[in-house]
């Protein structure tokens, strides 16, 4: 069974409420970028809103902000756009995935978002982290879309679909591998490092924050 008392040990900015400086909406810095913030809704693999997210923003650090600013830029000669599910993710969240985990018996969105893997296995089997990046601001999860449509490109699984079949090389139809392999190659070539269990998560490699796991709430920036 899992416990929160590894919160404990995690370094958390002093300041749980105010966005520290060098975090930004990403929105305002990447044009056109597309949010459908997942952990602000219902549908999600918890199936309620998550603790902390006030607002469908993509909140990221500046410099991860930039960077994803090359990959749209890039992508808009493909006539594609990017659309981002989370970016900054505040502690209070991963403390409620946790919480979630430990209810063997709240399964209401396993045939969605799990249908393969036992709800007590999503933590030891790499899917959800007791301790995620998200919370450094500077990783992403996000897609491909069609820049005039909006619709979204086949991935060969959805977001947050916890199975073998969501890892970037799994063997999957050749369009969506192809997607796969252009989104990653552009994000690496950003800057980016790929996760090798889900092929829309990405991380900075060159973070401004690694240590650091902050708990301010995601919400948009307020301008007195």
């Amino acid at each position: 069974m899992l416990s929160l008392a590894w919160l404990l040990a995690v370094p958390v900015a002093a300041d749980g409420q105010s966005r520290p400086a060098g975090f930004v909406d990403a929105a305002d810095v990447v044009p056109g970028l597309v949010e459908e913030i997942r952990y602000f809704g219902e549908e999600n693999f918890v199936g309620e809103p998550i603790d902390g997210y006030q607002a469908p923003a993509c909140i990221l650090t500046h410099s991860a902000a930039k960077a994803l600013a090359q990959v749209q830029e890039r992508l808009a000669g493909f006539g594609l756009g990017l659309k981002v599910f989370d970016c900054y993710r505040p502690q209070r969240a991963v403390a409620h995935f946790v919480r979630w985990a430990e209810d063997l018996e709240d399964t209401r969105m396993q045939d969605r978002y799990y249908p393969d893997v036992a709800k007590e296995d999503l933590f030891e089997q790499g899917y959800i982290a007791e301790r995620s990046s998200h919370s450094r601001g500077s990783t992403v999860d996000l897609t491909l879309i069609d820049a005039e449509s909006g619709e979204e490109l086949d991935m060969g699984t959805g977001f947050d679909r916890f199975s073998p079949t969501s890892w970037p090389r799994a063997d999957v139809a050749p369009q969506p591998r192809a997607n796969r392999m252009l989104l990653q190659r552009l994000m690496v070539e950003a800057g980016f490092e790929p996760y090798d269990q889900e092929w829309w998560h990405f991380t900075l490699a060159a973070e401004p924050f690694p240590e650091t796991y902050f708990d301010f709430l995601v919400d948009r920036e307020r301008v007195d």
